[in-house]
């Protein structure tokens, strides 16, 4: 089980060897690519470390109800991802930065629909409260890291869609808290095993 300090140890190395998933086929190859940001909060429990994520509400017009690490879109005043993540992230959920210590960050995703996406992960320390946009996220929850980096808990599945099919992860998982089932999938899923090959490699 990964604990704080482990993490802060695995971000300290330089030049570890690991390899990225590949990306998927980008659907909108006539868009821009546009530059995005995630903070892939880790929260520090007494059992384990836990992932924040949000489900974004439905009348959004890009990745509408889908399961998401909080961020967005890179301003020219953010200055850098990890300053659009962490704006993006207080501006979503509430949650301020004197909780958070940024650990490091991940290679960049391309998305299927040409987001050029940084994560930024992060240590959350408890006792924070949040304060969820309305417009922008349904609801915030937390799922177990063990439960993410286990590989077991990662299924490949295919779509259909007007523009070919898709293959993509899948982390499906059923909260014991709440009962209701969270479906983690797309480019969500696909940071979630990089972090997961970074985890893992061999030093």
């Amino acid at each position: 089980m990964w604990s704080a300090e482990l993490l802060r140890a695995r971000f300290a190395m330089a030049d570890l060897p690991w390899q990225p998933e590949p990306l998927e086929e980008r659907f909108f190859k006539d868009r821009d690519p546009a530059d995005a940001a995630v903070l892939v909060p880790l929260v520090q429990r007494q059992d384990d470390l836990y992932v924040l994520l949000t489900l974004r509400t439905a009348h959004l017009n890009d990745h509408a109800g889908q399961i998401s690490f909080p961020g967005g879109r890179c301003e020219p005043e953010d200055g850098s991802p990890i300053e659009t993540a962490l704006r993006e992230t207080v501006e979503e959920t509430g949650l301020a930065r004197a909780f958070i210590e940024v650990l490091g960050t991940m290679p960049v995703y391309q998305t299927a629909t040409n987001f050029l996406v940084t994560p930024v992960v992060a240590l959350v320390q408890p006792g924070f409260t949040l304060a969820p946009d309305a417009f922008e996220v349904e609801e915030v929850f937390e799922v177990p890291l063990s439960f993410l980096m286990n590989v077991e808990n990662h299924q490949q599945r295919s779509l259909h869609t007007p523009m070919g099919e898709r293959t993509f992860y899948a982390m499906p998982y059923n909260s014991p808290e709440s009962g209701k089932n969270y479906f983690i999938w797309g480019a969500t899923a696909a940071m979630l095993r990089n972090l997961y090959h970074f985890l893992n490699a061999k030093a």
